[in-house]
């Protein structure tokens, strides 16, 4: 592919965002409907510089604030969450390399993500005991180069992917990050993603049988945890932000359907359904959530951003907290906004034609990527005993 347009700042990944949001919002849900993978799309979203913004600024990136990348994810959410997606894991598995790369790999795959390649992931694992029990193996041969083997499932993004980062454990059982090409021989992506929401994120089944990967494209993801880490707090908070877009594009609809579609209830004796005071009164308490949602989204990214400038152990934990604040918020708002939409729009907003239920079913698949009630135990044992959260990656 060509090379991408290099964003120089947050005020322009911010209109790029934006202006990107408003093509995609167009043919959303026959996306959904048909189920048509966003190739086109992708590879406008590549061009348009924007998986590039969290480079480096020593390697040619802008190098955004968290608070402008997770507006950019709810920016893209609000118009398509399957879209949005997608460049989770990318900028998760950007975020590897700046903690654990050596100047040589961050200085090839920062190249590679500037000229609009794009990650995917190979990650989650099913049937195993539990999410963390990573079975797939890296083993390294004589001349120091090492060989794949495993199963992944989940897997956002590797289908439309230039590169695939597979979590793996060595012969150690240490777990490390394998940058593999698409192309790579052994490896297989199988579309067989089936779920009810996110129907267009391709998150589907990697098999990896003997793929060679030389030593350079390994990195040591175990060492990531042992001290102060953001990791999980910025994969989370790009989660938190899929989920507030999902709400915002969510009530949007129902606005633009109730002021246009919608008949007013006989016994208002009003001319619109616009102006009953008891969808009024609903619509104001769907608003105050989204404010909150939102409010709570953007104070976590800054909480991000001054951990960055000051990682300690007392700074990392305030940002986990805070993302999984807002997390837990936005899942809850997403799955309520997308379903009282069709308690606010009335029974012909039920029509399957329509694809409005894209929202909740949306929102209802996403929130499910990790339990909130974990977060909440979390957040509670900070607050009252002064329990730090774990590192983890998920938090």
């Amino acid at each position: 592919m060509s090379t991408a347009h290099v964003i120089a700042d947050d005020a322009e990944a911010l209109a790029v965002a934006a202006d990107l949001a408003a093509d995609f919002r167009k043919d959303a849900a026959e996306r959904d409907v048909r189920r048509r993978l966003p190739h086109a799309e992708l590879e406008r979203l590549s061009a348009s510089g924007l998986p590039a913004v969290s480079v480096p600024a020593e390697f040619g990136g802008a190098d955004v604030r968290t608070e402008t990348l997770a507006e950019i994810f709810r920016l893209l959410a609000s118009a398509d969450a399957s879209l949005a997606q997608i460049p989770q894991s990318h900028f998760v598995y950007v975020n590897v390399l700046r903690r654990q790369g050596t100047h040589a790999q961050q200085e090839f795959f920062f190249g590679e993500v500037l000229r609009g390649r794009r990650f995917g992931n190979a990650q989650s694992e099913a049937g195993t005991k539990h999410v963390q029990d990573i079975r797939t193996r890296l083993a390294r041969r004589p001349d120091g180069s090492y060989v794949l083997d495993g199963v992944k499932h989940y897997s956002t993004g590797a289908l439309f992917a230039h590169w695939i980062p597979v979590l793996a454990r060595a012969d150690d059982d240490t777990l490390h990050v394998a940058y593999v090409p698409s192309d790579a021989p052994g490896l297989t992506v199988v579309d067989d993603w089936d779920g009810m929401g996110q129907r267009t994120t391709a998150s589907g089944t990697v098999r990896l049988e003997r793929v060679p990967v030389p030593a350079d494209r390994v990195l040591p993801h175990h060492l990531t945890f042992q001290g102060p880490q953001l990791h999980g707090a910025v994969a989370q908070l790009l989660h938190a932000a899929i989920d507030a877009g999902i709400a915002s594009g969510a009530l949007a609809e129902a606005v633009e359907f109730v002021r246009t579609k919608s008949r007013p209830w006989f016994e208002s004796g009003l001319e619109t359904a616009a102006e009953d005071p008891l969808l009024i009164q609903r619509f104001g308490e769907l608003s105050i959530r989204l404010r909150a949602a939102e409010a709570l989204l953007r104070e976590a990214a800054r909480a991000v951003d001054a951990a960055r400038e000051d990682l300690t152990d007392d700074s990392a934990a305030e940002a986990s907290i805070a993302v999984a604040t807002a997390k837990v918020t936005a899942a809850e708002t997403a799955v309520e906004i997308g379903s009282a939409l069709f308690e606010v729009a009335g029974t012909r907003a039920a029509l399957d034609s329509l694809g409005l239920h894209r929202h909740w079913r949306d929102a209802r698949t996403h929130t499910l990527h990790d339990p909130a009630r974990w977060k909440v135990q979390h957040i509670g044992r900070y607050v009252l005993n002064g329990t730090r959260p774990p590192r983890h990656g998920l938090l």
